[in-house]
């Protein structure tokens, strides 16, 4: 780490957060020395070979669609026309983070009792399925958008919600509550698909030591009964159990090690050259050159 740091600072409550390298951590509100890496960071460890593969066929479609208009770009600007198209994938996955980002906002809104009747043409779907959702399950809200932190294992990350649902025998909703109640740790996901690192994210939420609220007071994290995840598209929900055992929890601990290799240890392990050769021959011209 050099002596002067990039940092791009966020406020949640008294729990601030600093950028590093692309990497988010979250400074303890009670010793500001310490800073711990977030949860998504620490799940972002997965080799994920699929990637290469989604982003050579963005870039692929966006080239083939418009064809015409990135060969009179690159009459131009071939340098353009080349970032044009290698941005697709990020283009892309931006434009899903915002959409993402204000359905997040819009779930929270919903979930404590605002009553929304209109938003923005983009979000009405998720509007509508998640009242659906409210309907059909009425939660009941314990802990919404606080932060779970680890000391033992030194994480951190900022949670959905924790929810009471009423289940029956089957283990299906009932609405009327009278059923049993269940406390679960429940993540909105408004993906494509549930994807299997989710249950990494919330094993870690809720394996953590303790909670932090947005006015920055410090809680031990409460007694969970298990945790689901809510798949929200425009076109359905699907409220879902997701597994978050010691089994789940320990493959997620791995990863923060690999974090501890990938960003501290692998940066120490090489040292400096025994012996090397002397390099090319510099003639007595190149010497008076300089």
């Amino acid at each position: 780490m050099g002596t002067v740091e990039e940092f791009q600072r966020e406020a949640i409550g008294r729990v601030r957060t600093i950028m590093r390298s692309g990497t988010r951590f979250y400074v303890d509100p009670e010793d500001t020395s310490i800073k711990v890496p977030g949860v998504t960071s620490i799940v972002g460890m997965l080799p994920k070979p699929f990637l290469q593969f989604w982003n050579a066929k963005m870039v692929a479609e966006l080239a083939v669609d418009s064809l015409p208009f990135v060969e009179a770009m690159a009459e131009r600007d071939r340098e353009g026309a080349v970032d044009y198209l290698k941005g697709a994938a990020r283009r892309y996955t931006k434009a899903r983070a915002d959409i993402g980002s204000k359905a997040h906002d819009l779930f929270e809104r919903m979930i404590r009792g605002e009553r929304v009747t209109r938003v923005e043409p983009d979000l009405e779907p998720y509007r509508a399925n998640f009242a659906d959702f409210l309907r059909k399950v009425n939660p009941e809200l314990v802990r919404a958008e606080d932060v779970a932190w680890s000391d033992r294992h030194n994480y951190a990350g900022s949670f959905d919600a924790i929810l009471r649902v009423w289940l029956d025998e089957d283990r299906n909703p009932t609405p009327d509550r009278s059923g049993t109640p269940y406390v679960l740790m429940a993540d909105w996901k408004t993906s494509k698909s549930t994807y299997p690192d989710v249950a990494l994210q919330m094993s870690a939420y809720q394996h953590a030591d303790r909670i932090i609220s947005p006015e920055g007071v410090s809680e031990p994290m409460p007694e969970l009964d298990g945790a689901a995840v809510l798949h929200i598209t425009p076109e359905q929900w699907a409220f879902k159990p997701v597994r978050t055992d010691e089994v789940v929890y320990a493959h997620f601990l791995h990863l923060r090690q690999t974090f501890v290799w990938d960003r501290e240890l692998s940066k120490s392990v090489v040292g400096k050259p025994l012996a090397k050769s002397a390099g090319g021959l510099v003639t007595g011209t190149q010497r008076r050159a300089k």
